[in-house]
């Protein structure tokens, strides 16, 4: 009894360079790169005042090269499966920039940084190259940290509860990601909210739009409609027309720029680290979901790609870190095989080069790019309940408060809303009665969010499992890594610090938090030494 041939393993024949359903993912895929590159020009030029030719033409060309180095090696990577495999329908890992992270690395790190550059007597140029360097030096950072844990990727997802992982970062998602990107896109309320809500249409309603257009590029052409349509008609208040030129040719040469700036990434390695080992966890998921879609891609290898990139990416300079997408399996659906990647990262690595990629994003405006970082921000959240264990959902939620202290910080660490030396006396402003300033506390709550809620979510999900050793380790963790300043650093910036040298009401305050844990452990260690009561029986 004779089958019918699997045109899919037809032959080990080299599979085609193009299929038509490459045209849907390569559009797909340019349009995720284009509004995360669009968001973090939006971030870094109109809200911290970054020079846009640094930004166009320092950071974009090396970030961009990050995307083209990426996709052609997944490119390659499928075809050789292909290859092996005999099968013709073998689709590539998407890859491009990571959403969350690059655009925290922007309102978290470089827009920051260069408040606090220009702050301490620099011109705008100069801090702008510091941050500049600053991205290249954090790249390098994480994609050092990527390429070491790339063998270890397992371990870490057995050691580190996934309610401490995606609980860490639901909580920036939600607070970062969700809210602060929601105020940009109120700023222009018609457009803003009209690209939200059809965003919101296609992708949670899953509404149909006309012609069969893929719905996040037809929210966003409504979006630019009603931005400029009113804007020229003179109906959108502050609308101004981009002061945009189309910026020179760079290319992306090695350089060392990223040494100078490796001492200033302290003060952010709490949440740089973080970021890398967020990455190398989502790396694992990804390649899981690759591998139910069909596709047994070696987990290893993906997360080698993806440091790799990162690294060349930092090295190049760029200052926004490079991962697989989760959306391999959405890709396959619509018909992409091996060629959306290579064309995106021709698109976007030589659009980079050439100044494309940055003409087209200046005339993007953040009120409308803002609306899919939301939407992003909404739906990471989401998966950090749908994705753990319901008994563990209290853990999920508690890892979401210190990033709300991480809020109000942004908020009030902005010198145009509460001038430096007034933050400086409420932050050692003490009211008898009232235990410690008050701002000191959130300022504190805030610093090293990411961790702080990955230890926490941690300690409880073990308390949660009865695995009280855990617990009591976890929370003595949390009180030396407090007296060094990875988390609850006194330091306004979030400095790490050495306990020795601390004085007066910042030594004070690290004391008493890393007492905090300390007790809480030496109290949970003593009530796990009661006897157990037997279970109830029914007589």
């Amino acid at each position: 009894m004779s089958s019918a041939p699997n045109p899919a393993r037809a032959s080990h024949a080299s599979p085609r360079w193009f299929v038509p359903g490459d045209i849907n993912g390569f559009f797909g895929l340019v349009v995720d790169n284009l509004s995360i590159l669009g968001f973090i020009a939006a971030a870094l030029v109109g809200i911290f005042g970054v020079p846009a030719d640094i930004v166009f033409g320092r950071m974009f060309p090396g970030t961009a090269f990050g995307v083209l180095v990426g996709n052609l090696m997944y490119t390659w990577m499928a075809r050789r499966l292909a290859q092996r495999t005999g099968r013709s329908d073998v689709t590539a890992m998407p890859l491009g920039l990571d959403a969350p992270t690059s655009i925290g690395m922007a309102l978290l790190v470089l827009g920051p940084a260069s408040v606090a550059f220009r702050q301490q007597g620099m011109d705008a140029n100069a801090a702008g190259i510091a941050t500049w360097q600053l991205g290249m030096a954090s790249l390098v950072v994480m994609g050092v940290l990527k390429l070491v844990l790339s063998f270890a990727g397992d371990w870490i997802t057995r050691v580190v509860p996934r309610a401490a992982l995606l609980g860490s970062i639901g909580g920036a998602a939600l607070m970062l990601l969700g809210f602060l990107p929601l105020i940009e896109t109120l700023r222009s309320p018609v457009a803003g909210f009209a690209t939200l809500g059809l965003l919101l249409y296609v992708l949670v309603a899953r509404g149909p739009v006309p012609l069969r257009l893929p719905g996040v590029p037809f929210a966003l052409l409504v979006g630019l409609a009603l931005y400029y349509g009113l804007g020229l008609a003179g109906l959108s208040p502050g609308f101004a027309l981009p002061d945009a030129s189309w910026p020179a040719p760079a290319l992306p040469w090695p350089n060392l720029g990223f040494v100078d700036g490796l001492p200033a990434t302290l003060p952010y390695l709490s949440l740089l680290l973080p970021f890398g080992l967020l990455m190398v966890v989502g790396g694992i998921n990804v390649s899981e979901s690759a591998r139910a879609a069909g596709d047994d891609y070696r987990t290893r290898d993906v997360l080698l790609v993806e440091a790799v990139s990162t690294l060349v990416a930092g090295v190049c300079g760029g200052v926004a870190q490079t991962t697989p997408y989760i959306g391999q399996p959405a890709y396959k659906h619509m018909g992409a095989r091996t060629g959306y990647t290579l064309l995106t990262g021709l698109f976007i690595g030589i659009g980079g080069m050439l100044g494309l990629v940055s003409g087209l994003v200046q005339w993007l405006p953040v009120a409308v790019l803002a609306p899919i970082i939301v939407f992003v921000g909404i739906d990471i959240t989401v998966q950090a309940f749908h994705s753990t264990k319901r008994e563990h959902a209290i853990a999920v939620s508690l890892a979401f408060l210190p990033a709300i202290a991480y809020l109000l910080n942004i908020k009030f660490g902005n010198p145009a809303w509460i001038d430096p030396e007034r933050m400086a006396a409420l932050y050692a402003q003490v009211d008898a009665g009232h235990g410690l300033p008050e701002m000191a506390t959130i300022v504190v709550l805030g610093n090293g969010f990411i961790i702080t809620a990955m230890l926490w979510a941690t300690a409880l999900v073990a308390l949660v499992d009865k695995r009280t050793g855990v617990a009591v380790a976890t929370l003595l963790a949390a009180a030396v890594a407090t007296l060094f300043g990875v988390i609850h650093s006194v330091h306004p910036t979030g400095a790490l610090v050495l306990p020795w040298q601390l004085d007066g009401l910042r030594q004070a305050i690290a004391f008493q938090f890393a007492a905090a844990y300390a007790v809480l452990a030496v109290l949970v260690g003593l009530l796990s030494l009661q006897r157990q009561p037997k279970p109830a029986t029914l007589d």
